[in-house]
């Protein structure tokens, strides 16, 4: 139930106190990110959850964990959208550096989901693929125009799992130390 998740949130944050977000001040300033998904994640709707995280070197800048707007008809489709996302995040980071002075050329988004990626770089529909929305393939507008790139990631060093989906005690601790969450001390 919402009770028993809400409990268990507060049981986390009181055991955590000191567990921060870590900043370097030699870090460099290259732009990544992780896009993930799971597929019909939720069991009252089926619809999936796409989890991003943006990094600025080795620290992490933006992230979010946000259920996705329609059902996917395939994991290609909810990891395409979750990428779609990623992107438009990314977009924005890098006109917000753009602002500041400071210029990224291509930045690489991780997935860990090949469908996804050759979706991305080849504009031919499939019949597999026709269903996505038209709004969707403004990834594919973005790698071809050279902004962005989409890489593939093993799914065991995919940072934003941790944004998606239930963890074991070991995995969550390893994703959220790649994370950059440490205690201060």
């Amino acid at each position: 139930s919402h009770l028993t998740a809400v409990k268990r949130i507060f049981r986390y944050l009181a055991y955590t106190p000191l567990l921060g977000l870590f900043y370097s001040h030699d870090s460099l300033f290259k732009l990544h990110a992780y896009s993930d998904a799971d597929y019909g994640g939720c069991k009252l709707d089926r619809k999936s959850t796409s989890g991003t995280c943006q990094f600025l070197g080795n620290s992490l800048v933006s992230w979010f964990s946000k259920k996705q707007n329609s059902v996917a008809l395939s994991t290609t489709e909810a990891e395409y959208v979750a990428a779609g996302s990623c992107c438009d995040q990314v977009l924005w980071l890098k006109q917000q550096l753009c602002d500041f002075g400071i210029s990224i050329s291509n930045v690489c988004i991780k997935c860990d989901n090949t469908s996804a990626i050759n979706l991305s770089r080849n504009p031919v529909q499939h019949s597999k693929s026709k269903h996505i929305e038209i709004r969707h393939h403004f990834l594919r507008d973005h790698v071809e125009k050279g902004d962005i790139f989409l890489e593939y990631i093993d799914t065991l060093n995919q940072v934003a799992d941790i944004l998606t989906k239930p963890l074991d005690n070991e995995r969550f601790c390893t994703l959220r130390r790649e994370l950059g969450m440490q205690n201060p001390s």
